[in-house]
């Protein structure tokens, strides 16, 4: 501990020195960030006011739009008003903070993903006991067990970071408080520290993604004796899935399934999972899936049709 207060706060280098850039940089992600919100705010309202709630992919989908709003924001508006700033400073505390939220909220979205696998998997290859298996209570146990995984993740790697010694560099390569750029300048052999990292969180994400692509193979085989167009809504709703789970996992694999070090490369990756998946994720699920713009061109043109009957 005595270590840890040596550092205050730490300096982000962050994506680019260049001003013109990063005027530019600012405009993009605020408005990444606008879509993100705007998107995912549309699809819980949408969902929450329609009986589209009572079916388990949509339940499911609401939480992952809620916790990618809750995720994003971990980073992005740190991200935003450091584009504004010439020197990018984050405390000691907000960064530790920063690096557990970040995990936490990343480790439930894994777990949705794959609680939305389970549900399409059972939808497709059980369908004739599909509402007893996926019935409200198991939704139920199924969220609360991502929140579960969430803490199950993100406490170990917090742990890691929190435990390491910090003397007197204090420059992060990076636009967020992550584990390998604190390890990276940490003032200790942190080789067992990297090796737990990969343990704790690049075999999850790995090992989640395998399993993922597993049961969706599974998916694609049953369809085969599914009539045409069966076979073309599954694959519609399962793409739409695919989609989503290899622009998440790909970047973070990259990120989290290999030795502690830091390249440049790295913040971009970081882009596509912290920001551009979450932003796309409403698109997807929503111009993908026919029931999804039925359902949300019905709620609003009924809300703005009840405020003009009312004024």
């Amino acid at each position: 501990m005595e270590n840890h207060r040596n550092i205050s706060e730490f300096v982000l280098l962050g994506l680019s020195y260049g001003q013109k850039m990063q005027i530019f940089c600012f405009v993009f992600f605020l408005f990444c960030y606008a879509a993100l919100l705007g998107g995912n705010i549309l699809i819980i309202i949408s969902v929450q006011f329609s009986p589209l709630l009572n079916q388990p992919m949509y339940y499911f989908l609401v939480h992952l739009s809620s916790i990618d709003i809750f995720y994003t924001s971990t980073v992005t508006p740190k991200l935003i008003a450091d584009l504004l700033v010439e020197k990018k400073t984050i405390s000691y505390g907000n960064c530790m903070f920063q690096v557990f939220v970040l995990h936490f909220f990343g480790g439930i979205e894994i777990f949705i993903l794959t609680a939305m696998a389970y549900d399409r998997y059972v939808a497709i290859c059980k369908p004739l006991h599909y509402m007893l298996i996926m019935n409200r209570t198991k939704c139920n146990l199924l969220v609360l067990a991502t929140w579960v995984g969430g803490v199950a993740h993100a406490f170990p790697l917090f742990s890691i970071v929190f435990s390491l010694p910090f003397c007197d560099v204090n420059e992060i390569d990076h636009f967020f408080c992550d584990v390998f750029p604190l390890i990276d300048i940490a003032c200790t052999d942190t080789f067992i520290d990297g090796v737990l990292v990969i343990t704790f969180s690049g075999l999850v994400i790995s090992g989640t993604f395998v399993a993922l692509l597993i049961s969706y193979g599974v998916i694609l085989f049953t369809l085969r004796h599914q009539s045409a167009e069966g076979r073309q809504k599954a694959l519609s709703t399962c793409g739409t899935h695919i989609t989503v789970v290899t622009l998440w996992f790909v970047p973070a694999i990259f990120i989290y399934l290999r030795p502690p070090t830091t390249f440049p490369e790295d913040k971009i990756f970081s882009l596509f999972y912290t920001i551009v998946a979450p932003m796309f994720n409403p698109l997807i699920y929503s111009l993908r899936n026919q029931e999804m713009k039925n359902t949300m061109r019905k709620v609003w043109c009924q809300t703005f049709l009840l405020k003009g009957i009312h004024n």
